[in-house]
């Protein structure tokens, strides 16, 4: 009798596996006809995905503090076919969110994924020198930083997140399943010399991806975040290229060095790791930080 049930049982969760499979499409084609709000979705990266995002069919709410948004979403819309939605809004103003919010319900519908994309470095939080050599004169270093530039950074990078996610993902809680994603920073699993505000902005977000995934995990919501290497956008330009020729400057160069493939990332890097998160593919994925990184995490320098 005992091998019969066994067997009887052996059978029902192969035939179960076989159907499952059967059922499962590995494909992104679950994310067409979502509604994706997105902050910093014009910028650089911010870009690439908002692109990477219409050409699989998501409906998009993108906010910027540029104000030719509605001219870039209508640009949007029209080349891929999806609804595209430009709004002006800092993601540090709670009331500005909010009537983006009311926008979005009214021309998208509810929102289903949320992408924390806003951020960047500030020069007033970014020393001078690499590291304090004796004789330094202590401007040049940690010591001569300017603490307005690390709470531009921290609001920008760390508050801004936190804003956007209560307000834009109350739509999730209702539904009782949803999708949020920040992109964090390689600076915050290694902390890059002389950005001391935006690497603890971006290790402060790593800390909040895996706390906020444990605090609504029951809710049907997941929380995730990418971990960009290095890619030249206008917030690193300064530091790793020179202005006038374009040519590497010595940071850049180390950099390059110490990227196994010798190169830095396009931001359409990016995109494939994006809806592989937001797809149900990855379903029980929940509360890591993936690095997209050209290898840089992983090598030891020799």
């Amino acid at each position: 009798m005992f091998i019969t049930i066994t067997s009887e049982i052996s059978i029902f969760f192969r035939n179960y596996a076989v159907r499952k499979l059967k059922a499962m499409r590995y494909s992104f084609d679950d994310l067409k006809g979502r509604n994706c709000v997105i902050t910093g979705g014009f910028g650089v990266i911010g870009t690439a995905l908002t692109r990477g995002l219409a050409q699989a069919g998501v409906n998009l709410a993108v906010i910027s503090r540029s104000t030719s948004n509605p001219e870039k979403g209508e640009a949007i819309a029209k080349e891929f076919g999806v609804k595209c939605l430009g709004i002006s809004a800092s993601t540090l103003d709670k009331a500005a969110l909010e009537a983006a919010l009311e926008q979005i319900h009214e021309k998208l519908g509810k929102v289903d994924i949320l992408i924390n994309c806003a951020g960047g470095n500030s020069p007033k939080a970014t020393s001078k020198v690499e590291q304090m050599s004796p004789g330094d004169d202590l401007t040049d270093t940690f010591y001569g930083l300017d603490l307005s530039g690390f709470d531009q950074v921290f609001d920008l990078n760390f508050k801004g997140t936190l804003l956007a996610t209560m307000i834009f993902t109350k739509d999730m809680l209702e539904a009782g399943k949803g999708n949020v994603l920040n992109i964090s920073s390689m600076n915050s699993i290694r902390p890059l010399t002389k950005i001391p505000a935006y690497s603890a902005a971006k290790g402060a977000i790593n800390n909040f991806t895996q706390w906020y995934a444990v605090h609504v995990a029951q809710m049907g919501i997941r929380c995730n975040a990418i971990a960009p290497g290095f890619f030249l956008t206008d917030q690193n330009r300064f530091l790793l290229t020179d202005e006038e020729t374009g040519a590497l400057k010595p940071r850049g160069k180390k950099i390059i060095a110490n990227t196994p493939t010798h190169k830095f990332g396009e931001p359409e890097d990016l995109v494939g790791t994006m809806l592989y998160l937001l797809s149900d593919i990855s379903s029980f994925v929940t509360g890591v930080v993936i690095p997209v990184d050209g290898g840089y995490s992983a090598f030891g320098g020799v």
